[in-house]
């Protein structure tokens, strides 16, 4: 190889390793940009409040879960598998509610562990669905009807799996509920 042919080698060795990072830089923000970012919703607050306040929001919870049992009523779950559980979870998983195409209404009820059922509560419900705040529903204060809180009917439509999140704040003591659902069909 001549001097000349060989300073035009690696010439274009370099501008070919230039061009291909230049490319990949490239190529990895529009597959980073094309993957839409939702912000998490633990605890029915936004990841940097419950980030900075996980300690609290754990204590107050043990303190709830002490005194008082939070319940969903009058559901029915969905028999998984043998075949569709996850054994490579490393906590217990619950049975998922099964929802339905259409109106859906959710009833909680809130009482202390002796069984004495507490009417005065402050209840938020979040139906919500993972990676997604799109199709959020979030009722303020849940209704005290007939010894369970009761939220107002909602619609679905859309098949997968949903979140039932429920706060709920007796004088100082926060407590929290969350349940998978699925509506199949």
């Amino acid at each position: 190889m001549t001097k000349k042919n060989q300073n035009r080698f690696w010439f274009l060795f370099v501008m070919a390793i230039l061009t291909f990072g230049i490319g990949m830089v490239i190529w990895t923000v529009k597959q980073a940009m094309s993957v839409p970012v939702h912000e998490s919703n633990n605890y029915m607050l936004k990841y940097q409040m419950a980030d900075m306040n996980i300690n609290k929001i754990m204590e107050l919870q043990a303190k709830f879960n002490a005194k008082y049992n939070i319940e969903l009523q009058s559901t029915s779950f969905i028999n998984l598998e043998v075949g569709l559980q996850n054994t490579n979870a490393k906590r217990a998983q619950k049975k998922p509610i099964k929802l339905t195409k259409g109106p859906n209404s959710f009833k909680y009820l809130v009482s202390q562990k002796d069984g004495k059922i507490i009417e005065d509560a402050k209840v938020s419900f979040l139906l919500t669905r993972p990676h997604s705040r799109v199709d959020d529903t979030l009722e303020e204060l849940v209704s005290f009807n007939n010894n369970y809180y009761t939220t107002k009917s909602l619609n679905l439509s859309k098949k997968g799996r949903y979140t039932l999140q429920v706060k709920v704040q007796i004088g100082e003591l926060i407590g929290y509920s969350e349940i998978s659902a699925y509506l199949i069909d």
